[in-house]
């Protein structure tokens, strides 16, 4: 696909970062230069890149060059702390590990020291802009850490090199991209070459893309979102893809009025901060004409308010990262009924090649207007998880990718999201597995039992709230805990509520009653 737009639109701009635009051909052979580079080093086909930045041209650059060699990138999200990224990395034994200088710590070098990564390279955010704009960016330039290398320099030593052809099957994988398993163990879910073609295809031609729309980058690259709705999406339209650094309502204005934005997606607190902004006018908004959001159901009174603001109807897109993003959505002519069940709007009907049914617990298709689980097939989805055999024979079943949702579907074949099969918290798009807050408390001294929980948030879709038990004799404020946990989980995971507790309600085999803490919160 790639190819295919240098090919036939060599001068089309494809990524915009602050000041600076960089075309297809200009893309083409920097991501060339670093390909012959990491070859150069041993890095060789079915080798794994771990990228580890935030919304900067390199990261599609180093996406492009693993590419051309064969290799596959892994996907790593950078609030993550070096205890997170030392599981992924545990996981799926990357030979070469890409990270911002900005995100570069002596914690983190020791956690690469001791795992399968040979090679670092780093880079800088200032890289690839001119502009020195710092109301999003690190102030200053950091010095190429001791014990990695440059990446514009690499690229330099290698300009005009071509790396030597490589054959990539449509099944090869492409990204591994990680999701929570039913454990809280990391969960690699490998999208492949025809898996991230499709997803583009299916943003392309959904939502009418072509050369003459200009895509603003609010998702992150790493989730699959920024994967498909992004950078295969523009790659697919020969759009161009704008980029900074990550989202900030002024900055993103900016980059709207500077390039003319047309299209977008991402997590619907992105638009509710747009429209919170005493700073955005419909005006700045006007060129941006094709909106949509995913990751979790979205209130009517939510779009209604963006559409009264700002003019543009925000369309509900459901996906998640074993379907490289969008199985269904609201089409671009449409809008979306609310559910008989939910205050929330329909998230939509199929996308293009996608199939979509409701199933039963022995995954047989359910009336209309009953409640089972959303089952998904197609060629946008997953074919299994990266060395992980159980996961993959739980969650896909004879080709259908059973994606944990409870819904139902209406006699007009709009989908509807009713509850989670599990106890996933989603909060603003990313997904928080419980577990894994617990065990970060149980960490601390203090706590005897924890037990965590998605409450309802108006901005963030849902929030994290722990209840806690503690230790005799101890004693601990919840602003204590919260910042214990904050200090050693990505930022959309900490709990931002704690309550502490006599007792943990379990059940006669001890399992924590997640269901009796959400109605103790709901009362």
């Amino acid at each position: 696909m790639f190819r295919s737009t240098v090919a036939k639109a060599p001068a089309s701009p494809l990524l915009a970062y602050f000041d600076e635009v960089l075309s297809a051909a200009d893309v083409d052979r920097v991501s060339d230069a670093l390909a012959v580079g990491l070859a150069e080093g041993g890095f060789t086909h079915g080798d794994r890149l771990a990228l580890y930045t935030q919304n900067v041209p390199q990261y599609v650059v180093a996406l492009l060059a693993a590419w051309k060699l064969g290799g596959i990138a892994v996907a790593i999200n950078p609030m993550l702390t070096p205890r997170e990224i030392a599981k992924l990395i545990a996981d799926s034994t990357p030979s070469t590990f890409l990270s911002l200088r900005e995100l570069y710590s002596e914690e983190l070098a020791g956690t690469l020291a001791a795992s399968s990564v040979r090679r670092v390279i780093t880079t800088s955010a200032l890289d690839f802009q001119t502009s020195g704009d710092t109301r999003v960016l690190p102030t200053g330039r950091i010095p190429t850490p001791a014990g990695t290398e440059d990446l514009k320099t690499l690229v330099a030593q290698h300009d005009g090199g071509v790396p030597d052809p490589v054959e990539i099957g449509t099944e090869d994988v492409a990204v591994i991209t990680y999701t929570s398993g039913t454990t809280g163990a990391p969960k690699g879910a490998m999208n492949t070459h025809r898996n991230v073609a499709t997803g583009g295809t299916a943003y392309r031609d959904w939502f009418r893309l072509d050369s003459g729309d200009v895509v603003l980058g609010v998702a992150p690259l790493f989730h699959v979102t920024g994967l498909s709705g992004h950078i295969a999406a523009a790659i697919a339209a020969r759009a161009a893809l704008v980029l900074s650094y990550r989202f900030d309502v002024g900055v993103t204005v900016d980059m709207i009025r500077r390039y003319r934005t047309t299209f977008t997606v991402g997590a619907i607190t992105v638009f509710i901060a747009l429209a919170n902004s005493a700073e955005v006018t419909a005006d700045a908004l006007s060129s941006l004409t094709k909106i949509a959001s995913g990751g979790a159901p979205i209130p009517a009174a939510t779009v209604d308010r963006f559409e009264s603001q700002f003019g543009v109807y925000v369309h509900n897109v459901y996906g998640m990262t074993e379907t490289t993003s969008p199985a269904l959505s609201v089409p671009m002519e449409a809008r979306a009924p609310v559910g008989t069940e939910t205050e929330a709007l329909s998230v939509g009907v199929p996308v293009l090649s996608a199939e979509v049914r409701v199933v039963d617990e022995a995954g047989a298709a359910v009336p209309v207007g009953q409640l089972g689980e959303l089952a998904v097939r197609g060629p946008q989805v997953v074919g299994g998880y990266w060395r992980n055999e159980a996961e993959t024979a739980a969650a896909i079943r004879n080709g259908w990718l059973l994606t944990g949702d409870v819904g139902y579907v209406d006699d007009d074949g709009w989908y509807y999201l009713v509850d989670r099969k599990k106890d996933m918290i989603v909060a603003s798009g990313y997904k928080v597995w419980p577990r894994e807050v617990e065990d970060v408390l149980y960490s601390c001294d203090a706590v005897l039992e924890a037990g965590v929980v998605g409450l309802p948030d108006p901005y963030r879709g849902e929030t994290v709230k722990a209840y806690v038990s503690l230790r005799e004799g101890f004693s601990v404020q919840p602003q204590e805990l919260i910042d214990f946990c904050r200090a050693r989980m990505a930022a959309y995971k900490y709990p931002r509520e704690v309550e502490i507790v006599d007792v943990i309600p379990k059940t006669a085999t001890g399992k924590i009653l997640r269901r009796s803490l959400r109605t103790r919160s709901e009362s």
